[in-house]
């Protein structure tokens, strides 16, 4: 099985090397020094579950550098600020991908299939729910930190994942536990509550998960982008996990956020290291379609509206 890795940081490093230590052929797309780092020391995966080392990994840096007809699969693994160039890029390319070869997006926020869409079709292009925590403490190496629940892999176009199996079985046997599933939706929003309530605020602010319940005048705002987004799953074709804002509510306060007191949110250190952030996958999605269908998302927006107003500094 041939796989290729767009996207070498903590999530793509961490799935290459663990298909890798289970028998795929796996190349990745990467480019300056984490190409040169990943040539030069191979790929690693560390931290919890089983160690793995993996050599003489092969590194593309051009899309016109990587062989026709070969992939059996594509992991779309980079931040989604990417996406659309990437999949611009994969159309120029289609025939690196074998005929019945696919497409599995790895990544944080909601719709991320939608650019590959443009391209490729409902029967190529699949989703995956990664809430497993990926480091990267060197640009070659992928330290797994934290784990609460399976990877899931499924299809928000209502097509079978039964399909991927082969990939599911293979992360698992790595030590990562990970599955198919009909609902891959579900369980994507209910990473999009956690994420879209938590991440922007916690970035504009300067606090961690924890110290944004401290206060009622972040309560006041978490709950109100809660209600906006239930209000917005309520109107689309989407389902998540809770019959309503309450019952989630009723979790996040009481588990979700104090089992994560202490962690500082990607769009945090985003916006510390002065890159742009997935806010367009995430609160950005939800005003894309709450304005479709009509629903009042203006907590949402303004939250979307501090954060874009932040990259504008960069």
């Amino acid at each position: 099985m041939n796989i290729l890795v767009i996207g070498a940081g903590a999530v793509g490093i961490g799935l290459a090397t663990s298909v890798a230590s289970q028998g795929a052929n796996v190349s990745i797309y990467a480019r300056g020094k984490t190409a040169n780092a990943i040539r030069e020391n191979g790929i690693e995966r560390t931290g919890l579950f089983e160690n793995y080392k993996i050599d003489n990994v092969q590194v593309y840096e051009d899309y016109t550098e990587i062989p026709r007809d070969n992939f059996d699969y594509i992991f779309i693994t980079s931040k989604t600020t990417g996406n659309y160039d990437i999949s611009d890029n994969l159309n120029d390319h289609k025939d690196i991908l074998k005929d019945n070869g696919k497409i599995i997006v790895f990544q944080n926020g909601f719709g991320n299939d939608e650019p590959y869409l443009r391209y490729f079709t409902k029967k190529q292009v699949f989703t995956a729910r990664v809430i497993t925590g990926f480091a990267r403490p060197e640009r070659h190496i992928s330290e797994v930190t934290v784990y609460t629940e399976p990877i899931l892999i499924g299809s928000l176009q209502n097509e079978d994942p039964s399909q991927l199996k082969e990939i599911a079985d293979m992360i698992t046997s790595s030590g990562i536990k990970c599955e198919i599933t009909d609902e891959v939706d579900k369980h994507l929003w209910a990473k999009m509550l956690y994420n879209c309530t938590l991440n922007p605020l916690g970035a504009i602010l300067d606090v961690t998960y924890g110290e944004l319940t401290e206060s009622q005048y972040t309560l006041d705002i978490m709950n109100s982008i809660i209600d906006e987004i239930f209000e917005v799953i309520k109107a689309s074709p989407y389902e998540t996990l809770w019959d309503n804002a309450d019952e989630y509510k009723d979790l996040f306060y009481s588990k979700l956020v104090p089992d994560t007191y202490n962690h500082y949110s990607s769009t945090h250190q985003d916006i510390q290291r002065k890159i742009k952030t997935e806010i367009d996958s995430l609160n950005g999605k939800v005003i894309q379609l709450g304005e479709a269908n009509n629903i009042d998302v203006s907590t949402n927006k303004i939250i979307y509206n501090l954060i874009k107003a932040i990259e504008i500094t960069f």
